[in-house]
């Protein structure tokens, strides 16, 4: 499977990104999320693949978001131990 992406960054969230299917744009993310994430801002566009490597996300995760939801929302690095524990269990967002 090949998915090209685009790849947007948040311009009120250091390190956060959103992945979209180019073909789609932005058409299935929620209004709510595009809303929190702020005006994107075009990082690049990609050619993802299984083999693929991506710098801070699973490229197997990004292309079913993709597939199933139309988008994948990158967060910051968390900073402590304790903190990956709270965004591991709210590392979902409600779909809208």
């Amino acid at each position: 499977m090949k998915t090209i992406c685009d790849i947007y960054r948040s311009p009120r969230e250091s390190d956060m990104y959103l992945y979209v299917e180019k073909s789609q744009g932005m058409q299935r993310v929620p209004e709510k999320l595009q809303a929190l994430f702020g005006k994107p801002i075009h990082v690049t566009t990609l050619l993802l693949t299984a083999e693929r490597k991506l710098a801070r996300a699973d490229v197997d995760k990004v292309m079913n978001a993709l597939q199933e939801q139309g988008y994948y929302l990158q967060m910051p690095p968390v900073a402590d131990d304790e903190m990956r524990a709270i965004a591991a269990q709210n590392s979902k967002l409600p779909r809208g």
